[in-house]
């Protein structure tokens, strides 16, 4: 194909980051929008030149016009329209967290393979150029020991949630909280450098979604926590919240020299400290740090997840080689994920399906 024909699903800022992206990507166009109102649709779609607006997810997946779809909805319907979607023959690029939880993620790569089409999670975090840097600099680090990945910001919608109010991202029926929405960023770079743990350790701090009942199982949502990832030969702690800024850099340590680096969502500004041996032990050995040379991030960086997205729907082996691989650590990630939340006590409605 000449270009990979987009349809988009969500209004979110998100959503209009994404088509940023997509608006200065040769290699794909839009060309439809969706919404539960084909009026909004309507509107979000004239203002980006869509030609094409739905309200209907069996009309969009029988569009002839359309060949692959960007899931930005609510993480809880994720699922159910990206497996609608990948049903139809439709490739799904389905915003972070992918799904609730493992299994769910499951069914949705099973109907991607059953039809033989693209689902990748739209993980921006690691298809940058800088996550490839990491990746190979964490190999050249010695045996490593430590790592530490961190992120957390404050969110405005705290204020709304302290007055009462039930805030869509801090809803666990709509598989929202922390660990979905800033965690997942500290949690799938770990599992895509080290795979999976032997062990979780995690808490967590917690608090009732206003307006949910005593024995509502899925009454009490995350705000912020630290895991503990078990590996035998090493240990990985995450550090993740929506109630305070994390302004330290997140770093792998190996015997050998430790890699650091700026901003667990987008990284930046990578430094390997290597080791400067002295028969003193007071205090760090560790060397100036020595910056890392990595290709530039474009400015909007979901132009790297949508470039090896579109060359794996045009079939490119290196690039289903790659989707591959991000599947595995999204389905991993998940596992993580669920057990961490088992642990401080946050449930979803689909975990009991």
């Amino acid at each position: 194909m000449d270009k990979v024909r987009f349809a988009t699903i969500g209004t979110s800022a998100i959503c209009e980051r994404f088509l940023d992206a997509l608006g200065g990507y040769e290699g794909a166009e839009l060309v439809a929008c969706y919404s539960r109102d084909l009026a909004r649709a309507e509107a979000f779609g004239q203002r980006h030149r869509a030609r094409l607006a739905f309200d209907s997810l069996e009309a969009l997946g029988a569009c002839h016009q359309v060949d692959a779809v960007y899931i930005a909805s609510p993480n809880a319907v994720h699922v159910p329209q990206a497996m609608a979607l990948a049903r139809a023959g439709k490739h799904v690029l389905v915003e972070k967290s992918l799904a609730p939880n493992e299994r769910q993620a499951c069914e949705v790569f099973g109907a991607a393979h059953q039809t033989g089409v693209v689902a990748l999670e739209a993980m921006r975090n690691l298809h940058v150029p800088a996550f490839e840097a990491i990746r190979r600099e964490a190999a050249d680090l010695g045996p490593v020991r430590s790592a530490t990945i961190r992120f957390a910001k404050v969110t405005s919608r705290m204020a709304r949630l302290r007055a009462g109010e039930r805030v869509n991202v801090f809803d666990p029926h709509l598989a929202e909280g922390a660990l979905m929405d800033i965690g997942v960023y500290c949690v799938e770079p770990a599992v895509a450098l080290f795979g999976v743990p032997a062990e979780v350790r995690a808490l967590g701090v917690t608090c009732r979604v206003p307006g949910s009942a005593d024995d509502d199982p899925c009454g009490m949502v995350d705000l912020s926590g630290e895991a503990l990832l078990g590996y035998g030969d090493k240990v990985v702690s995450l550090a993740y919240g929506k109630v305070m800024d994390d302004v330290l850099p997140s770093q792998v340590a190996g015997e050998e020299a430790t890699l650091t680096w700026q901003d667990t969502s987008g990284p930046h500004d990578l430094a390997v400290h290597r080791h400067e041996g002295s028969a003193m032990v007071y205090h760090s050995e560790a060397g100036a740090g020595e910056p890392v040379a990595c290709e530039p991030t474009p400015e909007n960086d979901m132009a790297c997840e949508l470039d090896d997205f579109c060359r794996a729907v045009r079939g490119e082996t290196q690039a289903l080689e790659a989707v591959a691989g991000w599947e595995k650590v999204t389905l991993q990630s998940l596992a993580v994920m669920d057990e961490i939340r088992r642990q401080v006590g946050v449930r979803f409605p689909q975990d009991a399906e």
